[in-house]
């Protein structure tokens, strides 16, 4: 079954309405999408595709990072980062701690991403350890070197905690790297989806191919 389309925004409409007919042949599209409309947040052009079609094609170009999230206080958080690892095709992304977590700020992004449970952090490192993919905890903690002058592992997984306690003692024992973003004004530490988002980017500047010419 298809994804309910979202209702639009007053100010500015989202997506598109029912497709004219004579409907395009394409395994790819939902029928129940082209009759219907597509207001579903996702790029042009995967408009009025299947869920598990735009998940194979983006399966066909996803990076080789992964994000980690520590789940111990239902972080609202953590549906920011998730959308962020969506915006850049990040290979998957780990809940660390209670399974279920706040979506809501996901945009339903989750949707297309490939999600992996860990019940606690010592899960996730023995993972990491068996897959070959070094641990890199965001947190801004003695000891931690500048993110803006350090090489990124292109198999790495990017670990941020939750607000306010951060990044869990466990988990930064057991990092191969601990990066910190260097800041320049009063506030003690970042919002963790900003810094998540951060680091992200920061090794799509990094390992990822920049297109060329403008984005739109």
């Amino acid at each position: 079954m298809s994804e309910a389309p979202r209702a639009a925004d007053p100010g500015r409409e989202v997506g598109v309405g029912p497709h004219p007919e004579p409907w395009p042949e394409d395994p790819r599209l939902d029928p129940e999408l082209l009759a219907g409309g597509d207001r579903r947040n996702v790029e042009d052009r995967f408009r009025y595709w299947r869920r598990e079609a735009i998940i194979a094609e983006l399966d066909t170009r996803r990076h080789d990072l992964h994000v980690a999230i520590e789940n111990l206080e239902h972080d609202a958080n953590i549906g920011s980062v998730v959308r962020t690892a969506n915006a850049f095709a990040v290979g998957a992304f780990h809940i660390v701690g209670r399974r279920r977590w706040n979506r809501r700020g996901a945009m339903v992004t989750d949707r297309y991403q490939h999600e992996i449970h860990h019940p606690d952090a010592a899960h996730l490192i023995a993972w990491a350890r068996e897959e070959g993919r070094p641990l890199v905890a965001i947190d801004l903690v003695p000891g931690a070197v500048p993110l803006e002058r350090t090489a990124l592992p292109r198999n790495a997984v990017l670990v941020v905690g939750q607000e306010g306690p951060g990044v869990s003692r466990e988990m930064l024992e057991a990092a191969d790297l601990v990066v910190g973003i260097s800041q320049f004004g009063s506030t003690r530490s970042l919002n963790v989806a900003a810094a998540a988002a951060i680091a992200m980017h920061a090794w799509v500047l990094q390992h990822a191919e920049i297109p060329e010419g403008p984005l739109r």
